[in-house]
């Protein structure tokens, strides 16, 4: 199974990337997560360029097409989803990678809820399929952690494990019942 993570944040030591880089270690063992490393590469989002879109629309494209499932960590800024993650959603709304992909959004502060709606909003309406029961939020604020500390933390990796689990059925049971349907 491979799941595409992205990270809302373009900070060196983000909050955010560190749980994406803890979901890997803690991911089950036929589950393989990769970072998604071209947000900050990623031209302003412009419908003109459609079908030719720039070479990194077109890896993140790529990439997505081949994910079974979506990961989004993502900080929140001014109430809203940061600018680069939202530019990047934007690319994918009239190409069929995103249409019914499993999501699960986490979060490194409990205080990112605006942000965490927007999202919800712009994934049912882009047609990703939200996995609610695996979307988590982690009280890292202020704590400092990095992904090994993060993965140290009882409490915090049997969470974090647990979500992963969540997100991992939703899929087996997704591709489950669409080979009944074939």
């Amino acid at each position: 199974m491979q799941i595409l993570a992205i990270s809302g944040s373009l900070r060196g030591r983000s909050t955010n990337t560190e749980l994406l880089l803890a979901a890997m270690r803690l991911a089950p063992p036929d589950m393989k997560i990769e970072l998604y490393d071209g947000l900050d590469r990623l031209p302003h989002f412009n419908p003109d360029l459609e079908p030719t879109e720039p070479e990194p629309v077109m890896d993140l494209k790529r990439r997505l097409h081949r994910a079974d499932g979506l990961m989004i960590s993502t900080p929140e800024y001014a109430r809203g989803v940061p600018g680069s993650l939202k530019n990047a959603l934007d690319w994918l709304v009239s190409g069929p990678e995103f249409v019914d992909k499993p999501v699960v959004l986490l979060s490194a502060s409990t205080r990112s809820t605006y942000a965490h709606d927007t999202l919800r909003t712009i994934i049912t309406t882009m047609s990703g399929r939200l996995i609610e029961n695996a979307s988590i939020t982690l009280p890292l604020l202020g704590r400092n952690y990095d992904a090994a500390a993060i993965v140290a933390d009882v409490e915090l990796a049997r969470s974090l494990r647990a979500a992963l689990e969540a997100f991992q059925n939703a899929i087996d049971q997704r591709s489950a019942e669409g080979a009944r349907n074939a």
